[in-house]
């Protein structure tokens, strides 16, 4: 079976910045695929070249999406064919409301009953959002902004849905029930591309890890054999390297008693 979505040999430039160098990676329909990595790897940049988001178009490589190329085609055409992005910072029409944000979401479609249906998905998934419906984005919380961008993006209907440091400023407890819900918006049918530098929870809901250096992937793998690598754990998890990740924590619960 094709990937969903396969990048082939990309390399996209910042002006004569090089920030994407000749990197491949492919999504399987129905996974959340994680890719990792420190500030300034290129993370962003993959999504937003996918988007059609970036000035210049790749110099080299082809992107396609469902089998059919999508190389050089406008954001709006590439959202018609089935890919929402979530932003990094949210993004949010801080002068709508909640309700209107998530309309917005929805201006390629027609069918209103549909509409009207995903309009009460959104508000299960987070029902927050159907409580302050009325109320001006500019109001929430960064959570819930968080929230609201998210479910934004669900209103197209996606078929693939970009998340781009969807954990930036957000408190321990509300990453993880923004996490919980992402994995919950995946086992229902949406494939995820995850950006993300909190490596621990990325990889703990996701199925396939890509650790970006420099706009290189250096290191694929099966999520649980990344949690297990011991550089992964050392530079990404905050885990002392000698120790696996279970050996890491019978360590820790002896050093507290110590």
């Amino acid at each position: 079976m094709s990937p969903l979505l396969e990048i082939k040999n990309i390399e996209t430039y910042y002006g004569l910045i090089y920030a994407l160098r000749g990197i491949s990676l492919s999504v399987d329909k129905g996974t959340i695929t994680a890719i990792l990595g420190n500030n300034g790897a290129g993370k962003s940049t993959i999504l937003k070249t996918v988007m059609g988001l970036i000035d210049d178009q790749p110099d080299k490589g082809t992107i396609e999406f469902m089998g059919k190329p999508i190389n050089g085609k406008d954001t709006e055409w590439i959202v018609r064919k089935g890919i929402s992005y979530v932003p990094e910072g949210r993004e949010v029409f801080e002068e709508l409301t909640v309700r209107e944000n998530l309309a917005m979401g929805a201006y390629i479609r027609g069918d209103r009953s549909g509409i009207k249906r995903d309009f009460e998905k959104v508000y299960n998934y987070f029902p927050v959002l159907k409580t302050r419906r009325n109320q001006w984005a500019g109001t929430l919380s960064g959570g819930e902004q968080q929230m609201l961008s998210i479910g934004r993006a669900l209103m197209s209907r996606p078929v693939l849905l970009f998340l781009d440091e969807p954990s930036l400023g957000l408190s321990p407890l509300l990453l993880r029930e923004i996490f919980k819900i992402v994995g919950t918006i995946n086992a229902e049918g949406t494939t995820i591309l995850l950006v993300e530098q909190n490596a621990r929870m990325a990889l703990r809901i996701s199925h396939f890890g890509l650790i970006l250096e420099n706009g290189r992937f250096v290191l694929k793998g099966r999520s649980e054999e990344l949690m297990e690598d011991k550089d992964v754990q050392e530079f990404f998890m905050g885990i002392r390297s000698e120790a696996s990740i279970k050996g890491y924590q019978r360590w820790k619960r002896k050093k507290r008693w110590r």
